[in-house]
């Protein structure tokens, strides 16, 4: 190694590590970032696939053999016995959610059982399970009852069946359910991604490259009132954000019924409504207004537009962890005061339109914080182009 290239290394690093704000949205924020924002992650996961303690879910059963009754007892459920009669009105439970499941056995399953024969060819006993695998318990349900039963079905040489036949459609959920689980899960993720990509593309070029070329000065020594090149640059970039936002989301939208097998899965997104629209995008405005002032207000501090997405980066981390809370907290009441958070409440309110949940007040209260939110960081961002250092120091 030459002593040019010693040089120029003591260079570059002295450069790095003499820049303070450099070195901690490089090699601090990121870490300790990611740390905290793994661990509420994790911490959020275990309480979601862990079931709660007090919870017991009340199902359906018709005809219980003695053979399965001590092992289905010991299932967290609050079995409620039924008559085949009343399947529809059963069957309707389900669907609203009012119970988790149900299961029908032959009659006189035992001796059914007992008595059939594998070589014959005829049907074996067959038993059937009705959940709602838009439902986060039924789902779970029906897993648990499976086991039991494809273990006792192992034990006695496969002599009945689950859910046989093609004539009866088991899953109670309508396609209404199933749109709402899978757009719920998966669009307030991309939508959040598709927004902050938006808004990093144009926020920090907008403001620190302007300082950066040094074509700011011109604006800033115009007889133009901070507040109103603030407000003027944060409308625009807005607007602009908003646009590549939405083009992505039409078209993943539009894409995502038929990468989900459309007719095959129940996915259809003709289900949402022109008021469903609305609502959502009073949710992306508000939330465009919030992540462009919070870019805009950083890469007024910075001295270059590289400086600018060094310094953001690590908030992809979490926009990306809010974005997934919906999968964290599915089938869960969220507490009224928790919309108080900017991006949160909106990442929750995505997840209740798509999910044919969301109540007018949560809608109302988070455009509000978030415009509330977004007017302080235009106030920052105005006395940020106020300060002689900020801007040209």
């Amino acid at each position: 190694m030459t002593n040019n290239t010693i040089t120029v290394m003591k260079k570059e690093l002295a450069r790095f590590f003499g820049d303070r704000r450099l070195v901690i949205t490089t090699l601090l924020l990121p870490g300790i970032m990611i740390y905290v924002v793994y661990s509420f992650l994790g911490s959020a996961m275990m309480k979601s696939i862990l079931p709660e303690e007090a919870y017991v879910a009340k199902a359906y059963v018709v005809d219980m053999p003695e053979s399965l009754r001590e092992d289905l007892r010991e299932l967290k459920v609050d079995w409620q016995p039924a008559d085949r009669e009343q399947l529809t009105q059963m069957r309707q439970e389900i669907q609203d959610k009012q119970a988790v499941g149900l299961v029908v056995f032959p009659v006189d399953f035992d001796q059914a059982v007992e008595n059939y024969q594998v070589q014959s060819g005829k049907p074996a006993p067959n038993v059937e399970i009705y959940y709602n695998s838009a439902e986060t318990e039924s789902t779970h349900f029906y897993n648990e009852v499976s086991d039991i039963l494809e273990a006792y079905e192992t034990s006695i040489s496969n002599k009945l069946d689950i859910n046989a036949g093609d004539s009866v459609y088991y899953d109670c959920a309508t396609s209404k359910d199933t749109t709402g689980q899978m757009f719920s899960m998966m669009m307030p993720l991309l939508l959040m991604m598709f927004l902050y990509s938006g808004c990093m593309s144009v926020a920090p070029e907008s403001i620190a490259g302007e300082k950066e070329r040094g074509t700011i000065a011109t604006l800033l020594v115009t007889p133009m009132r901070r507040s109103s090149l603030a407000l003027g640059k944060v409308f625009s970039l807005s607007i602009i954000a908003l646009l590549a936002g939405c083009s992505s989301f039409i078209g993943t939208f539009a894409a995502l019924p038929k990468m989900m097998g459309g007719e095959l899965t129940g996915v259809d997104s003709s289900v949402y409504t022109p008021m469903d629209f609305a609502m959502l995008l009073l949710i992306i405005l508000s939330t465009v207004m919030v992540l462009v002032s919070m870019i805009a207000l950083v890469s007024a501090f910075a001295k270059s537009v590289k400086e600018a997405a060094t310094t953001a980066s690590p908030f992809t981390i979490v926009v990306t962890f809010i974005g997934l809370s919906p999968m964290l907290s599915q089938g869960k009441e969220i507490p009224l005061y928790r919309y108080l958070i900017p991006v949160y409440n909106s990442v929750q309110c995505m997840n209740g339109i798509f999910s044919f949940s969301y109540q007018p007040v949560e809608i109302l209260l988070t455009v509000i914080v978030n415009l509330c939110v977004a007017g302080v960081l235009v106030f920052g961002l105005t006395r940020a182009f106020q300060s002689e250092k900020v801007m040209f120091g």
